[in-house]
């Protein structure tokens, strides 16, 4: 079920807070970045990801993948980061930034 507008907004202030998880580089999709994208999204919900890729059409393509092989919805693009975002249906309340940072 994609996000709402309430939603994102909500996890757009609870993103600005949060420091890169993953770092994508030149290399791409590699086993080792999809197996952390996959245990960050479990632990923490709510993750921000840098891409260090220079054309724009390739950041976006990389992002698109992220979220086709994780399951997660994009909350927010801004320049070389991404906000992704999946609900974990048992989530830990102190490794879950929606948890964490929900009482703002």
């Amino acid at each position: 079920m994609p996000l709402t507008q309430e939603q994102k907004k909500q996890y757009k202030s609870i993103g600005h807070q949060l420091k890169p998880v993953l770092i994508v580089a030149d290399n791409g999709l590699t086993e080792g970045v999809l197996g952390e994208l996959e245990r960050a999204l479990n632990d923490h919900e709510l993750i921000k990801v840098q891409l260090r890729i220079a054309e724009r059409e390739d950041r976006l393509a990389v992002i698109s993948e992220l979220c086709q092989a994780s399951r997660a919805d994009l909350v927010q693009v801004i320049g070389k980061m991404a906000l992704l975002y999946r609900k974990n249906p048992k989530p830990n309340k102190n490794l879950s930034n929606i948890s964490r940072y929900s009482g703002l």
